[in-house]
């Protein structure tokens, strides 16, 4: 019963692509949605606009990724001015959070960065995203986080899924304790999300429910492309799939007592 009550109170945060993803995983029961662009490059910074709509529409809280292009966490000065200035922007805004992430050639969470934009939010939640699972020690880095004030970490325990990092999960959600939240991630789907959260214990657990559909476009030009060599790229779109984003959520809440 006991453990049933745990999956049962596990946070549930999706991870969307604009503001049609938004409201597909808040109406298939997210508890929280993590707000991005482009997440064919891990997710970028979306628009002023969008996270204007997104706050029209929210009937739960979102926290907005804040990363300046694809690539490493290693960032120029304008780079990290311009972070600075999107999360005063959220926080000005009143949006719950932001997920950033800076780290150091060497491998380390940067702290200076970090502990700046902690700075920056305010009140508001900070999370550091993925980049924690590109440091060279992941319990240093957990210690340099909370010295940083950040509330939460997102990762996978350094690796591509959370399958293959649950002792690592396991390990930081108990070294973490109520000092920073560990916010477990890495494919997760119905097939894997309980018995991940059955391995590590974790309290919050993320997701992103993807699939491509077809463009609805009629005229289609062959020749020219956006970027890159996938031509047909043009003509897909990456959506939040409801249903899966739905049947992940039952799958690790389980049915409890009934």
């Amino acid at each position: 019963m006991v453990g049933s009550l745990k999956m049962k109170n596990t946070l549930i945060e999706v991870c969307v692509e604009g503001i049609d993803g938004m409201i597909a995983a808040q109406d298939a029961g997210a508890d929280r949605v993590e707000l991005c662009a482009s997440l064919l490059e891990g997710g970028l910074t979306p628009s002023y606009g969008t996270i204007k709509a997104a706050l029209d529409v929210a009937r739960i809280p979102f926290h907005v990724i804040v990363r300046p292009r694809g690539g490493d966490f290693l960032y120029s000065e304008a780079e990290f001015a311009s972070m600075c200035d999107d999360v005063r922007a959220l926080r000005d805004l009143g949006v719950a959070g932001a997920v950033v992430g800076c780290l150091l050639p060497n491998g380390t969470i940067d702290e200076g960065r970090m502990s700046e934009l902690v700075r920056c939010a305010g009140g508001i939640n900070v999370t550091c995203h993925r980049a924690f699972d590109m440091t060279r020690d992941p319990f240093e880095a957990l210690e340099a986080l909370i010295r940083c004030g950040v509330g939460r970490v997102l990762t996978s325990g350094q690796r591509d899924t959370a399958v293959e990092g649950a002792a690592l999960l396991a390990e930081l959600v108990q070294r973490a304790g109520n000092r920073i939240i560990v916010l477990g991630c890495g494919a997760l789907d119905p097939g894997s999300i309980g018995d991940v959260h059955s391995a590590t214990g974790l309290s919050e657990m993320h997701f992103a429910s993807l699939r491509d559909v077809p463009s609805p476009m009629v005229f289609r030009n062959p020749s020219v492309g956006m970027g890159g060599t996938d031509l047909d790229r043009e003509y897909r779109l990456t959506i939040t799939d409801a249903a899966v984003v739905a049947a992940t959520i039952a799958a690790v809440r389980g049915n409890g007592d009934q």
